[in-house]
């Protein structure tokens, strides 16, 4: 019985610490980005309650060089970005780089790692951003995004 008590407290202690781990590097984005432009098309679908839309964090640098963090909410809060590099020339912005997704297959439960390449252009102006996104073998588009303050997982 002590054995089973025991082994009780350590998986409700290793719950709490995974819960706080995902809570500190929610904050660790929240700050990080803090001082960027951030464009959103985030929202909450009404029937479903799920999360839905793209945010776009962007860090510009002394010269026409850009980082930037894409969010992809596919139904949740989700504090994993895929780190895009690229350029902006007076408004027109282009990034590009690979997401690495991490997906669990089951029956036989297995993980599965797909890589997808990542390229946005457009024209960044001060409230908001228009042009074209495309995630190779998932989605392509034109996008939309406002300008906001911050990301949606930050505003709590």
């Amino acid at each position: 019985m002590r054995l089973l008590k025991i082994r009780n407290a350590a998986v409700g202690l290793g719950i709490l610490l995974i819960l706080y781990a995902q809570s500190v590097a929610a904050q660790d984005k929240c700050s990080l980005t803090a001082t960027m432009a951030i464009y959103s098309n985030a929202f909450i679908h009404n029937e479903t309650g799920d999360l839905l839309g793209y945010e776009l964090a962007l860090q510009r640098h002394n010269d026409s060089k850009v980082d930037a963090w894409l969010y992809v909410y596919e139904g949740a809060e989700d504090d994993e970005s895929i780190h895009l590099t690229g350029q902006i020339s007076q408004r027109h912005l282009s990034v590009q780089g690979n997401w690495t997704e991490h997906l669990v297959q089951y029956n036989p439960k297995k993980e599965i790692v797909q890589t997808h390449f990542v390229k946005i252009q457009g024209v960044l102006l001060s409230k908001s951003f228009t042009g074209e996104m495309t995630i190779e073998d998932i989605d392509n588009g034109r996008i939309k995004l406002k300008r906001v303050k911050a990301l949606w997982f930050c505003k709590k």
